[in-house]
């Protein structure tokens, strides 16, 4: 431990670089507390006055600790997002943050209020205090990587349930979904009965629906409130598109000014995102049915109101929490709770080791964990199997599949160039490439209230990175983004207290949350990257046949191709090596 002038006391992170007595083994005194119990404050302050250790050892770490004492945390470096998922890992800790903060309003405590309790009365002890819990940056990073796709599908599901009207999630699942089906009904409606009269009218139809909602808008600048001008344009635009669709008074008008490409990718859209709004409102009209969102606050923290706190530091309790959590993802448990058992433990050692004798404060969860490593140090993992960045174990699919669509899609331009196919039309066919996802991918990040540069550079690359899944645009949006922004872990606490005021409507809710920083990045970013995911569908679906088909012929034309071009490149290869 380190003394600072005047005999204050300091802070330690290097616990084995601290020797109260080295001839002697010291002790330590694990104190399993809740974090937001006001009865585990009062243990934790009795204990300390009662076993006046050498070391206080907390299960905190540096930057949480800055936290605590009110220092501004650090902030989100630019770099850090080209290297992927640092906006992911930010939403998992605000997941796990907005549990905490649940829990904490249901029982009127502050969250973290025993580890403040331990340190202000080592404080006032004179007593030294170490942090010994592991970096919440590489915790939250192994811990997101230790997840599945479904399990962190899961995770975000339930957090936005929780935290969201159901109505917005309903809505945005249904865009999602309709925009995943229009490209499919594009591409295989005619195997269903979806003729070109339908894609020509469905086309009339949200053509007024747009100019309708546009329209309600501006006129109820002078009468309707922001959210009463959004449902009335919601309201009357879908009902008057619904109207010119089935009556097809437009139908004539679409046809004779809209060209074919245009009537199928809008009609196709038109009814892949009626489908996807029409099943995300009936779902949540069928939960609220059976009385799953009768709770504004159902998702994550729902059912803590039954809970008993006191029991939360019982060890059957929390060993069939911590069971229930492993059922949920063993990965994320593994990362969150044996690995941070393992990591506070080789440090408590150290400090027993160096005949200190330690108190140490850490959640209930971790406790028997921890007491069993103590009694066998032996069994404690190599430090370096804790810490740095881990990957997901098993087979790389991401990888595997990322790096087969670059080789697919450099393959297929180089073997219609073997192919004999003028290098105008391969020109032209990249062109449209570039163009249709730097508009899109440039379009959505504007909506999403980034920067004119910020989109720009996003738009640039979409191209790029749509062939290599393993790159997304959204990073370098972010990264230009994060050269106006200051972004860091303080802001998801003014999203959880934005989240826990019910007063609020969704439309005011989004637009306070959109001023927070962090909130910001990452709708620009997911945006951005759904751009650019939407404009590779259209190409395939729409644009791609549409050029082929005047320039090539059919799709087996296609393939004859690109067999030709595969047996010249064999021929040149042979030629080359011979």
């Amino acid at each position: 431990m380190t003394e600072t002038p005047g005999g204050a006391t300091g802070v330690d992170t290097t616990p084995a670089a601290t020797a109260a007595d080295e001839s002697a083994e010291g002790s330590v005194t694990v104190v399993g507390t809740a974090h937001v119990s006001s009865r585990s404050v009062e243990e934790v302050e009795a204990t300390i006055e009662r076993e006046r250790p050498d070391v206080v050892a907390v299960e905190l770490d540096e930057g949480r600790y800055r936290r605590l004492n009110g220092e501004t945390p650090d902030d989100l470096d630019a770099g850090d997002l080209l290297r992927g998922n640092t906006v992911f890992q930010f939403l998992a800790y605000w997941i796990l943050s907005y549990v905490q903060t649940q829990l904490g309003d249901r029982f009127d405590i502050e969250p973290g209020a025993d580890m403040n309790a331990a340190v202000e009365t080592a404080e006032g002890l004179g007593i030294d205090i170490a942090l010994v819990d592991r970096n919440i940056q590489t915790t939250i990073q192994r811990f997101w990587a230790r997840m599945t796709v479904t399990e962190k599908l899961r995770m975000v599901g339930g957090l936005a349930f929780g935290a969201t009207d159901p109505r917005v999630v309903g809505i945005t699942a249904g865009v999602f979904i309709g925009l995943v089906a229009g490209p499919l009904i594009g591409l295989f409606g005619g195997s269903i009965g979806i003729t070109t009269g339908m894609l020509t009218s469905v086309t009339a139809g949200v053509a007024a629906a747009i100019l309708t909602g546009v329209l309600v808008d501006q006129v109820g600048k002078a009468a309707l409130s922001p959210d009463g001008r959004l449902y009335a344009a919601a309201a009357l635009g879908p009902l008057t598109g619904l109207f010119v669709a089935l009556s097809g008074v437009a139908d004539g008008a679409v046809a004779a000014t809209v060209g074919d490409l245009t009537v199928r990718a809008v009609g196709s859209l038109g009814i892949g995102l009626t489908a996807g709004l029409s099943i995300g409102l009936a779902a949540v009209a069928v939960l609220g049915a059976f009385g799953r969102l009768d709770q504004p606050s159902a998702g994550p923290a729902d059912g803590i109101e039954e809970l008993d706190l006191d029991a939360l530091t019982d060890t059957d309790v929390v060993t069939m929490m911590i069971d229930e959590f492993r059922r949920f993802s063993p990965g994320g448990a593994e990362a969150l709770i044996d690995e941070r058992d393992a990591f506070i433990a080789r440090r408590l050692v150290a400090l027993r080791d160096a005949g200190n004798d330690v108190v140490a404060v850490v959640g209930a969860g971790h406790r028997a964990g921890i007491e069993q490593y103590l009694e066998t140090p032996e069994t404690l993992p190599p430090e370096s199997a804790l810490v740095g960045t881990a990957g997901s174990r098993g087979v790389p699919w991401k990888r595997v599949v990322g790096y087969g669509i670059t080789v697919a899609f450099v393959g297929f331009f180089v073997l219609l160039a073997m192919a004999g196919v003028r290098n105008g039309f391969l020109l032209r066919l990249f062109g449209a490439w570039f163009l249709i996802n730097g508009i899109f991918a440039f379009g959505f990040a504007k909506a999403a209230g980034a920067r004119w540069s910020s989109a720009g550079v996003g738009g640039a690359v979409a191209w790029m990175t749509s062939i290599n899944p393993l790159l997304a645009p959204g990073w370098f949006t972010g990264y230009v983004e994060l050269r106006h922004l200051t972004v860091n872990v303080a802001d998801i606490e003014r999203l959880n207290g934005l989240l826990s005021d019910e007063s609020q409507s969704p439309g005011e809710l989004i637009s306070r949350m959109l001023d927070v920083p962090l909130f910001r990045l990452i709708v620009v970013v997911a945006m951005t990257n759904v751009g650019s995911i939407v404009a590779s569908l259209l190409f395939a679906v729409y644009v791609l046949p549409a050029m082929f088909g005047a320039e090539v012929g059919s799709v087996d034309e296609v393939t004859r191709l690109m067999i030709d071009g595969a047996r010249n490149s064999v021929e040149l290869l042979q030629g080359l090596l011979g």
